[in-house]
């Protein structure tokens, strides 16, 4: 069957990479993303575009319903839009913080609200929900951020549970550092509300780190489409995917370190 897929966020990085393989392996794919202009490339190689705004109820329901007209179904949603609200949790405003949640979790929980009785009715579906490394383990600067990450893999355990007896597939993608933009806006943010007070000397070095991380070494968005696309293909895919292979090697770390003892390694390298 030619599957048909929903991916939010497609406009750059990973949703823009798995649409772009999923495209050329045959699956109809429905690209979703505010920046409808960054899309004409995708749109040219076979997408249809779809302007989608995932804070937006209206945009929601337009963008499903334009999908449910057209084909009939939808078989695979693919929740990636997403976004880091860096900064000392002190310093962020609780409004950021709460289009944080809204991005993040609340969009991908209401579009899935949406998708879930066609899927159940079909008595198949897939729905894979972005995640991060940053849902398991978390550093300074980034409270908010981790946190709709850790609330992201809490809901994706329940709704797995959930739907699987209606021949429904929920699985977790946790990407480490990729390069991407997401980055640079998490930096802009992160320079935003704590590059001076009392966190700037730690947001500094924070800054370096995430620079150097994210841009010395880190593969592209490839890494996580291949993951994604071999999941999809999977008859019995795993809950979560963690990628590249650095970040299983984190989340091993997080498991078998104590906390005491992993908070003084963080506290080292960041001198605070």
């Amino acid at each position: 069957m030619n599957d048909i897929v929903l991916i939010t966020g497609a406009s750059a990085g990973i949703g823009r990479g798995t649409a772009e393989l999923l495209l050329k392996n045959g699956y109809t794919v429905y690209a979703g993303a505010r920046r409808v202009e960054r899309m004409k490339d995708l749109e040219a190689a076979g997408a249809k575009v779809l302007a989608l705004d995932v804070t937006d109820e209206a945009s929601l329901k337009n963008a499903y319903d334009t999908i449910i007209k057209a084909e009939g179904r939808l078989d695979v949603l693919i929740n990636n839009a997403g976004y880091g609200a860096h900064g000392a949790v002190e310093d962020v405003p609780l409004a950021e913080a709460r289009r944080q949640f809204e991005v993040n979790v609340f969009g991908l929980a209401r579009l899935t609200q949406l998708a879930l009785p066609g899927m159940r009715a079909a008595g198949r579906g897939t729905i894979v929900n972005i995640s991060s490394i940053a849902g398991k383990i978390t550093i300074p600067a980034g409270g908010w951020y981790h946190a709709s990450k850790h609330a992201v893999e809490a809901y994706s355990d329940a709704l797995r549970l959930e739907v699987a007896q209606f021949g429904i597939k929920v699985i977790l993608i946790e990407p480490g550092p990729i390069k991407t933009e997401w980055d640079e806006t998490a930096l802009v943010n992160l320079q935003k509300y704590s590059g001076t007070g009392p966190y700037a000397p730690m947001v500094k070095r924070i800054n370096e780190r995430f620079r150097s991380s994210y841009r010395s070494g880190a593969p592209g968005p490839d890494a996580v489409a291949k993951v994604i696309l071999k999941a999809l293909r999977s008859c019995c895919p795993a809950a979560r995917y963690p990628v590249p292979f650095k970040a299983t090697l984190t989340i091993l770390l997080k498991w078998l370190v104590p906390d005491r003892l992993l908070d003084f390694a963080i506290r080292s390298v960041l001198k605070i």
